[in-house]
């Protein structure tokens, strides 16, 4: 049911750009109430229940809005969701709408793993890197992995730039073998 997350997350992310609201906001009070429902089994038995009044359903929403300082426009889609019995997609809705605000703000999301813990400005000068051959901002993750000997492999999405000295000595390896 790709589809119904993508519609709703295509969908809310018009109105977080037509509103302008601040996208990680947003995103980060939908992705609270996605991981109360995923953590609470009462919650979930609740919200999914008929025999429950949406009502009621919108209620306990609008403690757990006010508890956590969510934006309304956020609470309103959620209870369309819970109106229309489609609670359980709101993972898959998150997940999807990440994807559709990132497009359309022309954001690529990078991992990038080096041999060694990086200095600011190496990642700085790295991200810069990155944004020029993406030709889109870039929200840069850091990991280390010390096999990787010297270097940085970096993995925009399904694409992976390795620059590592570990994949280079693996080039070089198959260029010899052939």
């Amino acid at each position: 049911m790709a589809s119904v997350a993508s519609t709703y997350a295509r969908a809310f992310a018009d109105v977080v750009l037509d509103a302008r609201l601040d996208a990680q906001r947003a995103v980060g009070g939908l992705r609270h109430i996605s991981e109360l429902l995923a953590d609470s089994l009462e919650l979930r038995r609740v919200w999914e229940n008929p025999a429950v009044p949406a009502e009621q359903k919108k209620k306990l929403l609008d403690a757990i809005v006010q508890r956590g300082g969510i934006e309304r426009h956020v609470r309103n889609l959620v209870a369309v969701l819970i109106d229309h019995r489609r609670t359980a997609f709101l993972g898959r809705i998150v997940q999807q709408l990440e994807k559709e605000l990132d497009d359309r703000l022309g954001l690529a999301e990078a991992q990038i793993t080096s041999a060694r813990e990086l200095g600011d400005t190496e990642k700085q000068a790295l991200q810069a890197q990155v944004a020029k051959l993406t030709g889109k901002k870039v929200r840069a993750q850091f990991m280390t992995d010390a096999s990787l000997l010297g270097g940085a492999v970096v993995r925009v999405g399904s694409t992976i730039y390795d620059g590592s000295v570990k994949g280079q000595l693996e080039r070089i390896k198959e260029a010899i073998s052939t």
